[in-house]
């Protein structure tokens, strides 16, 4: 199925022709584009997508107190079409159109396995809590660098919440709130500062969720200045509590899993982290 009105020699030049604009985002290098793929194929892709939490099979729930959302496992989750865009997004004119926009100089590695991406849930009530994500690849040992977020969410009220926001590098605000809005997609380059989350809780109708889609792109190697020597291996994603918005709760159980990353294996905090799997 054909995603795009454009050609992949229109969507390697847009990429070129966004750098710039990437590159200057503030607080962080990202971007958002409204329409970016077709409307019937990407309704396609939102009739196909699964209610998560229905069968423990190939999906994951996480429920501590930084995350209670629901995500796919691998790509057994996806319906035809689905598939077809996710395997579009990890194919040379994708890579090339990330690799100009980002203007990363390693290669850029996208990720078979979808570790921690594919489709992505929340439901009423749900949310994810300000965090910079794990920087390695269990499996593949490589590193992460670029984030893409594709939204699904039709008729979306600002009231529902569900924002993805993008903190400044200190965690000492909120520098720009993304509604999560359908046929929107939203990419970020990842570091040790790109603080970003839903941290508010969801207030959407009962029959209605948050669903998007998330991919993960990957270099072998990476510049020094973006990621400290502590953090280079990090397998898991790191939590920070807001200033009088988040839970005692929540900086309790995140100064254990610190110590937890300082003492035990990357492996077990992750098993750790991930407090209940379905």
């Amino acid at each position: 199925m054909q995603f795009l009105d454009i050609s992949p020699e229109a969507l390697v030049a847009l990429g070129a022709q966004k750098h710039d604009q990437y590159r200057d985002a503030q607080p962080f290098p990202s971007i958002w584009f409204d329409d970016f793929f077709k409307e019937t194929a990407l309704r396609q892709v939102l009739a196909e997508f699964p209610e998560l939490g229905q069968n423990g099979k190939d999906e994951v729930h996480y429920t501590n107190p930084n995350e209670a959302k629901y995500a796919s496992k691998g790509e057994y989750k996806f319906g035809p079409t689905g598939r077809q865009l996710m395997h579009f997004l990890n194919s040379q004119p994708f890579l090339e159109f990330l690799q100009n926009l980002t203007g990363i100089q390693e290669t850029l590695i996208p990720d078979p396995y979808f570790e921690g991406g594919g489709y992505h849930q929340i439901k009423p009530g749900g949310f994810l809590k300000v965090h910079v994500d794990f920087h390695k690849h269990k499996m593949m040992d490589l590193d992460r660098r670029v984030n893409v977020l594709v939204y699904l969410n039709e008729d979306w009220k600002e009231e529902y919440g569900g924002h993805f926001e993008l903190w400044e590098k200190d965690m000492s605000k909120c520098a720009v709130r993304i509604a999560p809005l359908f046929n929107r997609m939203a990419i970020f380059s990842t570091t040790d500062f790109s603080w970003h989350g839903h941290p508010d809780a969801l207030t959407c109708p009962p029959e209605r969720s948050r669903r998007s889609l998330a991919l993960y792109y990957y270099t072998n190697g990476r510049p020094a200045s973006e990621v400290s020597e502590a953090n280079r291996k990090r397998i898991t994603t790191t939590f920070a509590a807001r200033k009088g918005q988040d839970s005692a709760r929540m900086t309790v159980f995140n100064n254990l899993v610190n110590l937890a990353n300082d003492l035990l294996p990357p492996i077990v905090v992750k098993a750790i982290k991930r407090f209940r799997k379905q």
